[in-house]
């Protein structure tokens, strides 16, 4: 049956490709080494000859490339900026037309919408200074609704049979709201694809100060709360000095990397279990926290390749410069030795929950949260994604460090070969100062320079938002 496109089209869902994607997933359980590597071999050599029969850029970059013979190691490596920038050339459906997904993204009426009836579509923060528009289509959101619902532990071993359809849960996500970004995006598709589970679920933005946040999510009372870790450590603080009351049973983290710390630390304020995973604009669902607390890689769909600063492939055991994806349930939108920016560190050995599947450490982005003084001296803190946010749609900017110099003072700094540098950090400037002063910082002060080369952090990506910087 064709879905409407107008405002208001049904989202992305097809139940023959679901099931047929529960199927490929749950074959998967009983591989060892050798047969994993057979699935991926084939996916891949079908991912290759769709490429370049359906995208001109592909069938440019993969000219003469047998995967029998050639390695993927040695395939080409693309970035976003290139593919962002030949659009039309690599994706492999004319009706995927930039100007016309801009300006759907540009609607927040259209969160949740199928674009032309056939394609969930999120744009990308920027994270790594080029801003991205991703596009999925009925078989890609199967893989990841099966990825998602078969892979994800449950803490409460017991409530899938007792409460299958979660008529029991109050679900909150925090995060960024405002944009057409992967995790509202599919929020809003899961809150319409299931009525009943509508009234259950909720989203809140982290571009609301702080306060205003916690007494929203205590008149709530989730039982699940999934978010940012810097936003779920945040939320712990406001629980240890007895401010947020709400005491979600679960929290599920994602969009940036989590440490031990910041577990420990959200675990033992909220005395919420703390459910990890790994994703990306490019592909959702990537890893997964197993019930011995370990991140497991969805190998199985997503090729994941950690190299060095050279491109060359890491060890086992070695963290690498960066990591090169490729998405073998991605047709309409290839990605291949695609670099996803991610440092990554393979486990040498598999896990004891006897999942096949690598374990992986993961430090994706690295933005710090700023605590600032407020009135009387009060901490107020500043989430790092809701900075981003600030800046990437009110200012346009994605390519900036945002330092805190002290408790009072922050600076804003961007490349001084920026197009209308000068403009821009005005825009900047005005864009912080309006959403300071709506958490009770007006008094603070901002800084802004245009600088030849902005600092990056340990996972190689451009470290924007840091704390406490006095270079």
């Amino acid at each position: 049956m064709k879905q409407a496109s107008g405002p208001g089209a049904a989202p992305v869902f097809d139940a023959l490709a679901l099931a047929r994607a529960t199927r490929a997933v749950l074959a998967a359980r009983g591989d060892d080494p050798a047969a994993l590597a057979a699935r991926q071999a084939r996916r891949l050599a079908r991912l290759l000859d769709w490429a370049r029969a359906r995208s001109p850029l592909y069938r440019e970059r993969l000219a003469g490339i047998d995967p029998a013979r050639t390695p993927l190691a040695q395939w080409p490596v693309v970035a976003k900026p290139e593919l962002m920038a030949r659009f039309a050339d690599w994706v492999t459906d004319p009706a995927l037309q930039l100007d016309a997904l801009r300006a759907f993204t540009a609607d927040p009426a259209r969160i949740g919408d199928a674009f032309a009836g056939r394609w969930q579509v999120w744009e990308s923060s920027g994270s790594s200074g080029e801003p991205g528009i991703f596009v999925q289509d009925a078989r890609a959101m199967a893989l990841y609704d099966a990825l998602e619902a078969l892979r994800r532990p449950h803490p409460r071993p017991l409530q899938p049979w007792l409460d299958p359809l979660g008529l029991g849960e109050r679900w909150a996500f925090a995060g960024a709201i405002e944009g057409h970004f992967a995790s509202i995006v599919s929020a809003q598709r899961l809150r319409r694809l299931n009525p009943w589970l509508a009234p259950r679920m909720r989203s809140f933005s982290v571009l609301q100060p702080a306060a205003a946040l916690v007494d929203a999510l205590d008149d709530w009372a989730p039982t699940v709360l999934a978010t940012y870790p810097s936003a779920a450590a945040m939320l712990a603080d406001e629980a240890a000095a007895g401010r947020l009351r709400c005491r979600p049973r679960e929290v599920w983290t994602g969009g940036e990397a989590l440490s031990p710390a910041v577990r420990a630390h959200v675990e033992q304020a909220l005395g919420s279990r703390v459910c990890n995973s790994y994703g990306a604009s490019e592909f959702l669902p990537l890893g997964w926290q197993c019930d011995h607390g370990q991140l497991h890689l969805n190998t199985d769909w997503a090729l994941l390749e950690p190299v060095d600063a050279l491109g060359r492939p890491v060890p086992p055991g070695v963290a690498s410069h960066t990591t090169l994806l490729t998405h073998l349930g991605q047709f309409s939108q290839p990605l291949i030795r695609y670099d996803l920016g991610d440092r990554l560190t393979i486990a040498p050995q598999r896990c004891t929950c006897g999942s096949p599947l690598p374990v992986a450490t993961v430090q994706g982005r690295c933005d710090d949260a700023l605590v600032l003084a407020g009135p009387g001296g009060r901490p107020v803190t500043l989430l790092p994604l809701a900075l981003v946010t600030v800046l990437e749609d009110e200012a346009g900017l994605f390519d900036f460090a945002l330092d805190q110099r002290d408790a009072r003072t922050l600076r804003l700094r961007l490349p001084a070969a920026l197009p209308g540098a000068d403009a821009a950090l005005a825009r900047g400037l005005h864009a912080l100062q309006r959403f300071c002063a709506a958490h009770g910082l007006a008094d603070l002060r901002l800084q802004g320079a245009c600088v030849a080369q902005l600092p990056h952090g340990r996972s190689g990506k451009l470290q924007r938002i840091r704390a406490c910087v006095t270079d």
